[in-house]
C-alpha cells in the first residue's frame, strides 16, 4: 500500500516558520521526484516546490527565497521548510510523488501518489 503521510501543519503568525514533513512508503522513494503542492479555499491547486531523486530542487516564484524543499532518501522523507510565512501562504499542503522521468514537475497530473494534505494557517 502506497502511503504519503504529512506531518501536522499548524497555525503560525505572519513572519513565522513551520517545517512540514512527508513520510513515504510502498514505493521506491529514492527514484521518485517529490513535490509539494498547496490549495487555498476557492483556488486551484498550486505547485510549491519539487525535489528530484538526485536532490536537485525547484521552487515556485511565490515561495522562492522563503521555502526550501529537501529530502532524506534514507528516511523516505521529504521536507518543506517554510520561513517568513505570509497570510497568503494559508492553504492545505500536500506532498506528492512522480516517477523520475516525469519532466513537467510543476503540473500535478504527472504525480502518481498523494498525501492526505495538512492545513497551514498563517495569521496576520
Amino acid at each position: 500500500q502506497v502511503q504519503l503521510v504529512e506531518s501536522r501543519g499548524g497555525l503560525v503568525q505572519a513572519g513565522g516558520s513551520l517545517r512540514l514533513s512527508c513520510v513515504a512508503s510502498g514505493f521506491t522513494f529514492s527514484t521518485y521526484t517529490m513535490g509539494w503542492f498547496r490549495q487555498a479555499p476557492g483556488k486551484e491547486r498550486e505547485f510549491v516546490a519539487a525535489s528530484w531523486s538526485g536532490a536537485r530542487t525547484y521552487h515556485a516564484d511565490s515561495v522562492k527565497g522563503r521555502f526550501t524543499i529537501s529530502r532524506d532518501n534514507a528516511k523516505n522523507t521529504v521536507y518543506l521548510q517554510m520561513n517568513s510565512l505570509k497570510p497568503e501562504d494559508t492553504a492545505v499542503y500536500s506532498c506528492a510523488a512522480a516517477p523520475s522521468f516525469y519532466r513537467d514537475y510543476m503540473k500535478a497530473i504527472g504525480y502518481d501518489y498523494w498525501g492526505q494534505g495538512t492545513q497551514v494557517t498563517v495569521s496576520s
